[in-house]
């Protein structure tokens, strides 16, 4: 009995500190995670802060430009008019004319590269179609898609996959310009979904070129991978997503 006793002891002792054991543990694993949430969230608040330091001087040195060189135009098609010489007036009118056009062109542009009314009004597909071809047309290129299974991700997975396609292409072209880039988005075993932008631009020295796609993929508890040719000859940009990014 004595024996018995001292063994039944000995298990709830043991129980006891192993259930301490898996408590402690699991507190650590939560502390772990908290952590690499709150470092996740900094770094998207650095990514975000870095975006909007972006469009505000691109507003600065573009649009706001712009528009101050019109309203000097506009005073000197004023001081034309005033002196008689309709032809200079005339003259000046159609070079405010042609710059205000390049404005709001660069306007739209922005508003399309930073949320597309057609991913908002007709899908990822449609989005990434209309992107591909206004690249293809302002540079001349081949862009070839297959993107049919990125309409299976969740609205916000959309999103963000558009914007690390966007800026893909943008630094393809920085690079290059290429001649030729292909998008592909495949379904995963397990169900997770995996994108490859591909370009025959040269290849990027400079880690530092891909942070923001690996941030943005990130907000996701995504992944990417940069595969460049050791000849200089392309760039494949791999991004996997998890399973929870599909439509529920």
């Amino acid at each position: 009995m004595i024996a018995a006793l001292a063994a039944l002891s000995v298990a709830l002792a043991l129980a006891a500190l192993l259930g301490l054991y898996l408590l402690r543990s699991e507190r650590r694993r939560h502390a772990l995670m908290d952590a690499e949430r709150a470092r996740l969230s900094d770094k998207l608040i650095t990514a975000e802060q870095e975006e909007r330091r972006r469009l505000a001087l691109f507003l600065h040195d573009v649009p706001v430009q712009s528009m101050s060189g019109i309203a000097l135009m506009l005073d000197g098609v004023s001081d034309a008019i005033d002196r008689g010489a309709y032809e200079d007036a005339k003259r000046i009118l159609g070079m405010a004319l042609a710059r205000q056009r390049d404005t709001i062109r660069e306007l739209r542009d922005l508003s399309f590269a930073l949320e597309p009314v057609v991913l908002r009004d007709q899908g990822f597909g449609p989005a990434v179609a209309a992107l591909a071809e206004q690249v293809g047309l302002s540079h001349r290129i081949q862009v070839d898609l297959d993107v049919e299974a990125g309409e299976a991700l969740a609205e916000q997975a959309q999103a963000t996959l558009y914007q690390i396609i966007r800026e893909a292409i943008d630094q393809a072209m920085r690079r290059g310009p290429p001649t030729r880039i292909s998008v592909r988005i495949a379904s995963l075993n397990g169900g997770g979904v995996e994108t490859v932008i591909l370009d025959d631009s040269p290849g990027e020295r400079r880690r530092r070129s891909f942070d923001e796609l690996e941030e943005r993929a990130r907000t996701l508890q995504g992944r990417v991978s940069v595969e460049t040719s050791p000849e200089g000859a392309g760039t494949a940009v791999r991004v996997t997503l998890p399973p929870y990014t599909a439509r529920s």
